[in-house]
């Protein structure tokens, strides 16, 4: 729809910010309602800096993960509260820890799940697992954890998600479509594997009000990435530097806003150019 320029109304002064998704938290908070997300793989790197950011937001942090809440590490309040120790690798465990967050929202309404938790297995030396040398062990379990844990947390929190009209983003990966010197073949299918699963719930949800979307990342700096890494990899990189977690998480906020109503169904590539 285009505005004729007669229709177009000059600015003056401060912006109507009632009328500004990127305002629509501060509004939320002003007016008493406080948003909930439930973040999986919270304890470092990207998961980390997005329960931080969130929670400087305003927002109730929800974690799930296999290991206990670490309350020297974590910056949200309540969170020994706020979170469920479950292995996300055991589908059968998986129906009493979905029963957990559900008691934790105690019939409130769930604004954002994202699942951000993966496992990337090595070599006995470290090494690239290829497709001539996973396990088969190796390639269930990481599929247990990258590619069915969130479709079991989405469709689990489906009523939740439904009452906010909440949104759900996948953490994908660069290496979901190229192949990676570091990243095995386990690790890299699931994340082709996630993102095909993120168009498909992005079409069977979004009747009932829930968009779904995903992140690529590409080269971020945490603690499993090397000095000796780093180094090889920034220069092929066309913004000739590693990713932050902070920006990581930002992308994150914005699909979780009302400044992304309109969005659902994306892979967002967050690696400075890097797939180009």
């Amino acid at each position: 729809m285009q505005v004729k320029e007669r229709d177009a109304q000059p600015v003056h002064g401060t912006p109507d910010v009632a009328s500004c998704p990127f305002h629509a938290d501060q509004r939320d908070r002003e007016a008493g309602e406080q948003k909930t997300l439930v973040l999986t793989g919270a304890s470092r790197g990207i998961g980390h800096a997005t329960g931080k950011l969130f929670s400087e937001a305003g927002w109730r942090i929800i974690t799930c993960s296999r290991q206990p809440f670490d309350g020297e590490r974590c910056p949200w309040d309540a969170g020994s509260d706020n979170h469920v120790q479950i292995e996300l690798g055991d589908h059968r465990a998986m129906p009493r820890g979905i029963a957990e967050l559900k008691a934790r929202l105690a019939g409130a309404p769930l604004h954002a799940l994202i699942n951000n938790a993966a496992i990337s297995p090595k070599g006995p030396e470290g090494d690239r697992l290829s497709s001539l040398s996973t396990p088969v062990e190796t390639w269930m379990n990481v599929f247990h954890v990258n590619l069915l844990a969130p479709i079991m947390l989405a469709r689990g929190m489906f009523d939740e998600l439904k009452a906010a009209g909440g949104s759900i983003v996948n953490v994908t990966s660069i290496v979901g479509s190229r192949v990676h010197p570091f990243a095995g073949t386990a690790y890299a299918t699931s994340k082709a594997a996630l993102a095909c699963l993120t168009r498909e719930m992005a079409h069977d949800y979004a009747p009932h009000g829930i968009r779904v979307n995903a992140i690529a990342p590409g080269e971020i700096k945490t603690d499993i990435l090397s000095p000796e890494t780093e180094a090889r990899l920034a220069p092929t990189i066309p913004m000739q530097r590693i990713g932050r977690p902070e920006e990581v998480a930002k992308v994150l906020f914005f699909l979780c806003s009302d400044a992304a109503s309109y969005v659902t169904g994306e892979e967002i590539q967050i690696n400075g150019g890097q797939h180009v």
